[in-house]
């Protein structure tokens, strides 16, 4: 038999419970199916949110042939195999979960058919894909994201659930119960019910749901804020030096187990908010993040705790990213200029900086529309006032 969820999964678009902002009357998704145009596209979202039910909806409503892959699981003879079925059938939509897992290999393959409209990609991932897919891949699709579900459409599905678990007894308040501790997954509201069921002789309580699962769901929080939310507010509370939220906010995403997001956010901060005014805490939490990754969990919450204050607490200097900010922004507008003659690759006319005293010497680095330009700004504070000191000592060398 299969599970719940699956028995469940809808198979027109508009039997989709939620996204009420990509589907029905007049929204993005439902008008590709409207007018029977499908682009490549990613979706993300917390799990259990209903990507695959999405994607599977949308291919089969608007009768394509597809097939699904898992970037992880899959490997590169099975990416030449769905190649070769598109080159036969003249277009095919690929179903890619775990897209964020994509590799090099697998993404060259992929890319020239993807350009030329024979492969239609649409994929799946839990994590941000402006951080964590490959830019290559990105650009070539559309990105939608998919919100958690409400206490009130889990209640829904939950409802629904009773046409296929037709001698079930649950009364409102095992419904509500359920609908709160799945915090929006619904595929966690499906699992929750369905043990309840099969184990409880089909009469579902609260004491039932309770000796099954008494903690919340926690890919994010129970009161409903999103997952990405906590986050959010794990790195602007450190970076606000609110030692004590920036610790709340840790025991939240150290409940939900997730390390690799404390260790990439903190690494974040690291660089980000503390910067220059603190250098050498980039170097801290990597030893942190080697600590943990030895001790695993519960262990890990401790130096975890310990970096965690070190970086609330510490002086904070965006300069570094304001800096490269500037820079990048002057390439993206164009403003660029010609590499001086003097330090190109054949130049015998370069003045190598080591033969003169203080190892630096007079000489115009950057093109000639953009001399007298200063993308890093120094902040106030003790370490980068010392930076100060040496940026201007040099420039009056290079620049004199």
């Amino acid at each position: 038999m299969e599970p719940l969820a699956i028995s469940l999964r809808p198979k027109k678009l508009d039997d989709v419970i939620g996204q009420t902002h990509l589907i029905g009357e007049g929204k993005i998704l439902s008008n590709l199916v409207k007018n029977k145009k499908l682009f490549s596209m990613i979706l993300y979202g917390k799990p259990g949110i209903g990507k695959t039910t999405i994607a599977v909806s949308l291919v089969e409503e608007l009768g394509l042939k597809y097939r699904m892959l898992n970037a992880t699981i899959n490997n590169k003879k099975d990416f030449d195999t769905v190649v070769e079925e598109a080159k036969m059938y003249g277009e095919l939509v690929i179903i890619m979960d775990e897209i964020h897992r994509l590799n090099k290999d697998k993404q060259d393959l992929l890319l020239p058919y993807l350009e030329s409209g024979l492969i239609i990609l649409i994929g799946m991932t839990t994590s941000n894909p402006y951080h964590s897919i490959n830019p290559a891949i990105r650009s070539r699709c559309q990105i939608f994201e998919l919100k958690e579900l409400t206490s009130d459409e889990i209640k829904i599905a939950i409802n629904k659930a009773k046409t296929v678990l037709k001698d079930i007894s649950i009364d409102d308040e095992s419904i509500d119960y359920i609908a709160n501790i799945s915090s929006g997954d619904l595929r966690y509201a499906y699992n929750l019910l369905e043990v309840s069921y099969y184990s409880t002789d089909k009469k579902v309580t609260l004491e039932s749901l309770k000796n099954i699962s008494n903690k919340p769901n926690l890919f994010h929080d129970k009161n409903g804020d999103g997952y990405y939310d906590v986050i959010s507010a794990f790195q602007k509370s450190i970076r606000g030096s609110d030692v004590d939220a920036s610790l709340h906010y840790l025991a939240r995403l150290l409940e939900a187990e997730d390390l690799d997001i404390i260790f990439r956010r903190m690494s974040v901060i690291a660089y980000e908010d503390i910067g220059l005014a603190n250098p050498v805490m980039g170097m801290k939490v990597d030893a942190c993040i080697n600590a943990c990754e030895r001790l695993g969990l519960p262990e890990a919450r401790i130096p975890l705790a310990e970096m965690v204050i070190e970086l609330a607490l510490s002086p904070k200097s965006n300069s570094a990213y304001l800096a490269i900010a500037d820079a990048m922004n002057d390439i993206n507008k164009g403003n660029t200029g010609n590499v001086p003659n003097h330090i190109k690759t054949t130049s015998k006319d370069y003045k190598y900086a080591h033969d003169y005293p203080n190892h630096v010497v007079k000489q115009q680095y950057l093109p000639d529309n953009l001399v007298g330009k200063r993308y890093y700004k120094p902040q106030n504070n003790k370490n980068e006032l010392k930076l100060k000191e040496i940026n201007d000592r040099l420039r009056k060398i290079i620049d004199e």
